[in-house]
């Protein structure tokens, strides 16, 4: 089932690009001019898909595609994106940050429309690393007195 979806070039004078971070998930996005396909590149499995089928759920589609409805810019762009690490929750998360850093870089002003929207923060909430005498980060064993 390998389809070659890429059928686009991604060039400096057609395409603006950024990178976006979620939990362990890295994306970097690239929003090519003249194209409508949403097309994702697993670095795990080096394969393409299209980005509703890799996503698996409608509101993750949708959440990726925000910025773009935020600003009206929905139909000028298509989604080239490349992600590794994390779930496809935070991958997702980790795309939408990407499109929207990609807007800036093709139009300046949508800041404030981005930045009210709150999607130029990035979301810095990690995994806590597991501490020593513990199971986990925060989970003891359970203690006994004999």
């Amino acid at each position: 089932m390998i389809t070659i979806l890429r059928d686009f070039k991604i060039g400096v004078d057609n395409a603006y690009y950024g990178t976006g971070r979620r939990k362990e998930s890295i994306a970097r996005v690239w929003l090519v001019k003249g194209s409508d396909k949403y097309i994702v590149k697993s670095k795990d499995s080096g394969k393409e898909f299209d980005m509703r089928q890799y996503l698996q759920r409608e509101t993750l589609f949708q959440k990726v595609l925000y910025p773009l409805k935020l600003t009206g810019t929905e139909g000028k762009f298509g989604i080239y994106a490349t992600v590794e690490g994390g779930g496809i929750s935070g991958q997702a998360d980790a795309i939408m940050y990407g499109v929207a850093k990609a807007l800036l870089k093709y139009n300046p002003e949508l800041r404030p429309t981005l930045k009210k929207a709150g999607l130029l923060t990035r979301d810095a909430r990690e995994k806590e690393r597991k501490k020593y005498g513990l199971m986990k980060a925060r989970k003891g064993y359970r203690w006994s007195k004999r």
